[in-house]
């Protein structure tokens, strides 16, 4: 017996190294070095208002139009990048993407090892390796952008505070990363956790904007107290950077805010959101109407199914979900955006490997899975930077785009029968479990 587990092991660092060293090779390749444009943005950006004491949403990047777009609250949480020297800045840059990221893939990733037998820190080193390779992930590290950070604590509150805290014997309670034992029956989360549900996602949203989709998710979903939460905290968080900085604040709510030439031009082969997919047909006059009709059918796509999602006490499902919808309403949506993707794509292992083995359910998931993640390593939609005209130009210049509507039409939900581990995956192959009744 330890004679086979000691081989297993084996075989298995070997294959780690082997993986490593292949997407290292990859990156060598495929890699765009950015040196850290976006970083460089926020600490001129910050060392102009702080130490030189000019208005920081008029600073523009020496030889470019890019200047700081986020609310005064993020310039708050981003002031010590004033004061550090940039070599340090990046070091911590690309120290808390690694961490986050690795601690997302073990909420996500873990679960799904512990229920199919996998090794887990095998699964979760073989997820990191690949996320390494995702062109996503790889323009987040590249930019030194602040995607992960935000995602990470979006997942937080919703697998960890919003969910139901049920918990089964041996099962990682929610809220504590640590084997729990519990009754047969299971429980609940203390109540001292569930009175902060809200809260990370109302600090991403005060950091960032986008995140607020979540808002908006925990409203279609019932969850009332969550969602009051998560905009009370938005609130506070901005009215305490007008109290700060008040000259900042009314800039960007008046002027900086809607100033859309400061993002970048809309058609720009980056955007994959279906604001770009339409401007790219007409560049000069995108059609205001036909995005607004395909946002409207996405919301509605969306909102049919993270309703059915939490039905089945499926948190997971809903962040995958409202994290694609995000990427596709968003006016902008860079590549590096499309980290929100990534538990979709993990799920749909997830539901694969939920399927009987052979089956061709197995192996149309998996299928599914790998062209999705192949493409959104390719760097393929870069082949029509420069002319994205006729119909090749409209189907390859918009890959990531079919990518994020086929998860949201097509990543698979739960049965509401199923129990939901901890951590976000429910259990599939086990007997039926329900949690005591009360509020989702």
């Amino acid at each position: 017996m330890a004679q086979g587990a000691f081989r297993r092991t084996r075989y298995q660092v070997l294959f780690v190294l082997a993986l490593a060293v292949l997407v290292a090779a990859f990156l060598s390749v495929a890699a765009v070095g950015h040196g850290f444009f976006d970083l460089k943005v926020y600490s001129g950006a910050l060392h102009y208002w702080a130490r030189e004491g000019g208005e920081i949403y008029d600073w523009l990047k020496p030889n470019s139009k890019y200047g700081f777009t986020y609310p005064p609250f993020a310039a708050l949480v981003m002031l010590p990048l004033a004061y550090l020297p940039f070599t340090v800045s990046m070091v911590l840059s690309v120290s808390a993407t690694v961490v986050v990221s690795v601690l997302l893939l073990w909420w996500l990733v873990d679960p799904i090892a512990r229920r199919v037998g996998w090794t887990r820190w095998f699964a979760l080193a073989v997820a990191a390796l690949l996320a390494a390779a995702f062109e996503p992930m790889r323009e987040t590290v590249d930019f030194g952008q602040v995607n992960m950070l935000l995602l990470v604590l979006v997942a937080a509150d919703l697998l960890w505070l919003v969910r139901p805290g049920y918990a089964a014997p041996g099962q990682v309670v929610p809220g504590s990363f640590l084997p729990g034992r519990v009754p047969a029956g299971g429980r609940r989360n203390p109540a001292r956790y569930k009175r902060w549900a809200g809260v990370g996602i109302g600090l991403a949203t005060a950091i960032k904007l986008t995140p607020g989709i979540f808002i908006v998710y925990l409203l279609v979903t019932g969850r009332w107290r969550a969602a009051l939460t998560a905009s009370g905290t938005a609130a506070v968080a901005t009215l305490v950077a007008a109290a700060i900085a008040p000259d900042a604040s009314r800039e960007f709510w008046t002027t900086a805010l809607w100033d859309t030439d400061r993002v970048g031009e809309l058609a720009f082969i980056s955007n994959q959101s279906l604001q770009g997919l339409v401007a790219r047909l007409d560049p000069a006059q995108p059609s205001k109407l036909a995005w607004l009709i395909l946002v409207g059918a996405a919301v509605v796509i969306w909102a049919w199914r993270v309703r059915a999602a939490v039905r089945a006490a499926d948190e997971v499902t809903g962040l995958a979900l409202t994290g694609v919808l995000g990427a596709l309403v968003s006016p902008v949506t860079w590549v590096h955006h499309l980290v929100w993707l990534i538990p979709a794509l993990v799920l749909l292992v997830d539901h694969a490997y939920g399927a009987p083995a052979g089956s061709r359910r197995r192996r149309w998931l998996l299928a599914f899975a790998i062209v999705a993640y192949a493409v959104l390593c390719s760097r393929l939609v870069w082949t029509w930077e420069h002319d994205f005209t006729g119909v090749d130009g409209f189907l390859g210049s918009n890959a990531y785009v079919w990518i994020s509507i086929a998860l949201l039409v097509g990543l698979p939900l739960r049965a509401p029968s199923r129990l939901a581990e901890p951590g976000g995956v429910p259990k599939l192959d086990q007997a039926e479990r329900r949690p005591s009744p009360g509020p989702v």
